[in-house]
């Protein structure tokens, strides 16, 4: 009688999808794709909202000031597109705020966060092309990325992306 050898499967690690929260139209195709995709593949979400940098230097005060306006208004874009994860992905998405220029901060984020595994991002539909932080991750700064980018069409309807996912 031949003697089976059992191998445990190895546990697959979760998959993170980070969505860079934006004002644009086409962020809800990324988050609404994203979060189907944690869903179906027992992975999560996580949200990066980068903050601009304040430049008003004259007063450290009002310049302070400013800098927690800012965060304040992205602590409750990220709340509300959070709900909107969870309920879509079934878990409580990740949260990330940082300051300072969007590409730089998130290639800084990917690289500090080993469990995050795939960037989600959406193209702009407009005729000035995809969009600033598409452009530059699939172009000049894409060999610095540590993991796969999913570009989103911002056309996609929720039913085609629900097909896709």
């Amino acid at each position: 009688m031949a003697e089976e050898k059992q191998t445990a499967a190895k546990p697959r690690a979760q998959r993170v999808f980070l969505v860079v929260v934006d004002e644009t139209e086409e962020m809800h195709q990324a988050l609404y794709f994203a979060s189907l995709r944690a869903k179906g593949s027992g992975g999560r979400v996580a949200l990066l909202r980068v903050i601009e940098p304040v430049e008003f230097q004259h007063w450290a005060a009002v310049g302070n000031l400013m800098r927690q306006e800012r965060r304040e208004e992205a602590e409750q874009l990220l709340q509300k597109l959070a709900a909107d994860a969870a309920k879509w992905s079934g878990d409580m998405p990740v949260l990330y705020i940082r300051e300072g220029a969007p590409a730089e901060e998130l290639i800084k984020l990917i690289d500090e966060e080993k469990v995050i595994s795939i960037l989600v991002l959406g193209a702009a539909t407009g005729p000035e092309g995809p969009g600033p932080l598409v452009s530059a991750l699939t172009g000049r700064m894409a060999g610095r990325l540590r993991v796969p980018v999913t570009v989103v069409p911002g056309t996609l309807s929720d039913e085609q992306i629900e097909a896709l996912a």
